[in-house]
């Protein structure tokens, strides 16, 4: 009979047949734990580009699925059926991939373009990949990341609270220009209406006439001939 002396025990004692499969049955378990852990092993995220998901725009999602095993994945399968027919349109791409083989220790993505139909509330749950860890081997079945539960917003609502309103703009300079241009119209005279005094000839020339004077002043002697011989003096020179 084969012994095993247990010197990690610390005790003289020999291990009997039945522990000894006991151990084999350990490290055959340990064994196939460990070669499961060499096979393939993907991990796979789905996600949403956009910021707003807006009623008749277009919604873009991404899926990446990433090898972190030690050996290659065969035969991926990537599909996602939630999405119905009747509240998502598909502008490009498909919702069920396939990849023959993903390398260990890479990864590799894939991108859907859709187009919401209706606004409200919508749960965008995960994608379901399955795929071979080991050439021979059972299928694996796995889902990716879900984004959750996220609103559509309506296309009115959208450009409420986000277009830059050109037109409302324009609009609102339309309506306001004859509030602003009519009073600098009418508080620019026109040329032609304005008639300016006649300058009459005198015996020194041309000259403006005379201001009107305020009532009850006293008349002002002329500069130039403040006395009246002076002035008749003039006009006998002058004849």
């Amino acid at each position: 009979m084969l012994t095993l002396s247990s010197c990690l025990c610390g005790s003289g004692k020999a291990f009997g047949m039945p522990t000894m499969r006991l151990l084999s049955f350990v490290v055959l378990a340990l064994f196939a734990v460990t070669q499961a852990e060499e096979g393939a092993r993907l991990l796979a995220s789905k996600s949403l580009l956009n910021r707003y998901a807006v009623e008749g725009r277009d919604l873009t999602l991404q899926y990446n699925i990433y090898n972190v095993g030690s050996s290659a994945a065969l035969d991926v399968e990537l599909s996602d059926d939630s999405f119905p027919p009747e509240d998502f349109g598909i502008v490009s791409g498909m919702l069920n991939v396939k990849w023959d083989r993903i390398a260990p220790a890479s990864n590799v993505s894939h991108t859907v373009v859709l187009r919401p139909l209706k606004a409200g509330y919508f749960n965008f749950t995960s994608a379901t990949i399955t795929y071979l860890a080991q050439e021979d081997g059972p299928v694996v079945i796995g889902s990716t990341s879900a984004p959750g539960q996220g609103g559509i917003l309506a296309q009115r609502e959208f450009d409420r609270r986000f277009s830059p309103h050109f037109l409302d703009w324009a609009a609102f300079g339309v309506m306001t220009l004859p509030s602003i241009g009519s009073p600098c119209y009418c508080g620019t005279p026109a040329r032609g209406n304005m008639t300016l005094p006649k300058r009459r000839r005198t015996d020194w020339g041309f000259h403006s006439p005379p201001l009107p004077r305020n009532p009850g002043s006293s008349p002002k002697k002329s500069r130039c001939f403040p006395d009246s011989k002076e002035y008749l003096k003039c006009q006998s020179l002058l004849s």
